[in-house]
């Protein structure tokens, strides 16, 4: 009991610390660059896959499978999260992410072999599984609850821009270098933000909490929890699932030139860049939950006309449905975040994303990898988008605000 007012009371007071999102928005901007190197240095092997493939020799399937190597480790780490940061509190965490994704990938860079390639990219996954909890924890911990909707958005910045820049800086680099060259660059560069982080970074300077049968035992009998693991799933499926794929589709399906597929693929993304701010301000607005409602709907129906729709129809789905899947985080991390105590947060966070990353970004490509084996890309995303649709009646049962 005296330890539960205790961790009541420390909350209490972190909150009441707690600042404006303006006399913080240089931490969160820090924050939210680390976090488009965490992201980009996963997503990167997106538009890179056509020519990771024919150098490699390897089928869609295979493509498809080295993302889910990258989701397995991140699961492995994400979820055990916790017991990292609570002996290394988040600040250090966040180092210690940054700086060993660039090694990672300065690591996969060197490698000829496919096994090889495939550790190198499990380590990745890795590494950057301990980046979410960690910033989620820092972010909130600086600024006053009343601004987290719109203090996440900022935050989601980093991986809508990573979807536009992946694909972009992709084509750009190839032009001088391989795709090894591509992953030597951002590992220099991630490298170099935890070490820029280590010296000039703010907040996370407390521990995060362990992951105890008390804490899951809480998190497990709240039905919100479990309807958020399937929301989140859906929800990353949408986005970075049909991300991971998208290239291999447009150059398989309709037999596009690499280039001109990644770099449509970067000009599509740029509308949804804006979009994370008016999801934000919507889920302050309405409640996360009536936002997820018409999220999901909207991500579900363009994903499915995506698979179905053929010309130029087939153009304007690529560019429309980013532009609403995107929108699910802001909503997403807020309602999260209202699941049990405060005092469990970051283990709300490390227990929920993990299984929906792996399954999002790694068992959804792989079987479109699959069903790609068999001709049937069109209807591996059609029938995606229709899963997706799934989550609009889901939210249904969230909690009202």
């Amino acid at each position: 009991m005296n330890n539960t007012s205790t961790n009541k009371d420390y909350d209490e007071t972190q909150n009441e610390n707690a600042s404006s999102l303006r006399s913080q928005l240089g931490p969160l901007l820090f924050l939210t660059a680390i976090f488009f190197l965490n992201f980009i240095s996963r997503i990167i092997f997106a538009p890179l896959m056509p020519s990771i493939e024919k150098d490699l020799g390897i089928s869609h399937g295979e493509a498809g499978s080295l993302f889910l190597l990258i989701s397995f480790g991140y699961f492995i780490t994400l979820l055990g999260s916790g017991f990292i940061s609570s002996r290394l509190k988040h600040r250090r965490t966040i180092i210690h992410s940054a700086t060993v994704v660039g090694v990672a990938l300065l690591i996969v860079s060197q490698i000829n072999n496919l096994w090889g390639i495939r550790l190198g990219l499990l380590l990745l996954g890795m590494a950057a599984g301990i980046y979410l909890p960690s910033g989620i924890a820092t972010l909130t911990s600086l600024i006053n609850s009343r601004h987290w909707g719109k203090a996440i958005a900022i935050h989601e910045l980093a991986p809508n821009m990573s979807f536009v820049v992946a694909p972009l800086l992709t084509e750009a680099l190839l032009l001088w270098f391989s795709w090894r060259g591509v992953l030597v660059f951002l590992g220099v560069a991630s490298v170099l933000a935890g070490l820029a982080f280590a010296r000039f970074g703010k907040g996370g300077e407390f521990p995060g909490k362990t992951p105890s049968f008390r804490s899951s035992k809480m998190l497990f009998s709240e039905p919100a929890f479990w309807i958020m693991i399937i929301l989140f799933s859906l929800g990353i499926t949408g986005s970075l699932g049909i991300f991971a794929m998208l290239p291999l589709y447009l150059v398989t399906e309709y037999g596009m030139d690499r280039s001109w597929a990644n770099t449509l693929i970067g000009l599509s993304r740029i509308p949804a860049v804006g979009m994370a701010f008016l999801a934000g301000w919507a889920s302050d607005l309405l409640g996360p939950r009536r936002t997820l409602m018409a999220i999901f709907l909207l991500s579900g129906l363009t994903t499915v006309l995506l698979g179905v729709t053929s010309g130029y129809w087939t153009i304007i789905m690529i560019f429309l449905q980013p532009i609403i899947a995107v929108c699910f985080f802001p909503p997403g991390l807020a309602a999260l975040s209202s699941i049990g105590p405060p005092s469990t947060r970051n283990v709300t966070v490390s227990l929920t994303i993990p299984v929906a990353f792996t399954l999002g970004s790694g068992v959804i490509p792989t079987g479109i990898g699959i069903m790609a084996d068999a001709d049937s890309f069109s209807l591996a995303i059609a029938l995606t988008g229709g899963l997706i649709l799934m989550g609009a009646v889901l939210s249904f049962y969230l909690r009202s605000e």
